[in-house]
């Protein structure tokens, strides 16, 4: 049975949203903060109760989970010198499911073992729609104990764990490595769609071909799919934070030298789509800006 003691879960975003939500049908009673606090009205709506402060949502020795965007985002509500972290106190858990830095994961993991917590690094692998129906997966890193506390509330809302060992800053670089993945993927699929066309082909034909054959699975099938028919403008995954993440590929890539040029070929191309203005389309953005180069 799932820990019935209250969740502090902060970031109601396009992701945290939809998880606040299922851990509140699995029985979980939660305490959230979100920096829009609009943004949280289903919940409040729910009964929910909503805090001014991302600490007042942690309780000594408690758990709270955390999805938002970004690194600083990250820092801002763990506070620079580990707030968040001497809030939760001994045996208190901060479960991250956020895109990030290796290294301020491995940083967030030290300040909370200063204060007798954990850190588990659990980025969430998937969009807002699969979320919702949870079926997205989670990659998981940190102390065994701790992880062991997390894996009910992960497993209530998702589908699938993957455990990465327990170096939190491991499960982050796993993640970066699949959404490097799958930019590579739709890249790869703008230009070949934009070449088929191009060349007066059929790329629904080809896309119906590779898609049942070669490449039969939800990226090329989906994404796919999403670029054929130029459905970028309600995205699922704002085309800036994919500039983010593979900028935090590319710094990551540099650190370790680790030689990634297809990762610059991708930041490359998700910053021209920025510079040319395409920041509110879904990151499958990218195709239009292939289709434009190429002349279509």
């Amino acid at each position: 049975m799932p820990e019935k003691k209250k969740i502090g879960f902060i970031g109601i975003g396009m992701m945290g949203l939809p998880m606040a939500h299922n851990l509140i049908k699995a029985g979980y009673d939660l305490s959230i903060y979100n920096r829009t606090p609009e943004k949280a009205s289903s919940l409040i709506d729910l009964g929910v109760e909503a805090k001014n402060k991302p600490l007042d949502v942690a309780e000594s020795g408690g758990i709270v989970m955390s999805c938002v965007s970004d690194d600083r985002a990250l820092t801002i509500v763990a506070g620079e010198n580990g707030e968040l972290a001497e809030r939760l106190g001994t045996g208190g858990i901060h479960i991250s499911m956020s895109t990030i830095l290796p290294k301020t994961s491995a940083r967030l993991a030290g300040q909370q073992s200063r204060f007798g917590g954990y850190y588990v690094a659990a980025p969430v692998m998937g969009r807002p729609d699969s979320v919702l129906a949870k079926k997205q997966s989670y990659f998981m890193a940190g102390d065994e104990s701790a992880k062991k506390r997390a894996r009910p509330l992960l497993e209530a809302i998702g589908m699938k764990i993957f455990d990465f060992g327990s170096a939190p800053e491991n499960a982050n670089v796993a993640k970066l490595a699949a959404n490097f993945l799958i930019a590579s993927a739709i890249e790869a699929m703008a230009e070949a769609f934009t070449f088929v066309s191009k060349n007066h082909g059929d790329a629904n034909k080809l896309l119906e071909a590779v898609g049942e054959t070669l490449f039969a699975c939800p990226i090329y099938q989906n994404y796919g799919r999403q670029i054929l028919d130029k459905n970028y403008t309600e995205p699922l995954f704002q085309l800036p934070l994919g500039l983010k993440d593979i900028r935090l590929i590319a710094e990551t890539a540099t650190e370790s030298n680790t030689p990634m040029r297809f990762a610059r070929v991708l930041q490359d191309r998700f910053s021209a789509a920025v510079a040319h203005g395409l920041s509110s389309y879904d990151w499958t953005g990218i195709a239009a800006e292939v289709e434009a180069e190429a002349g279509l």
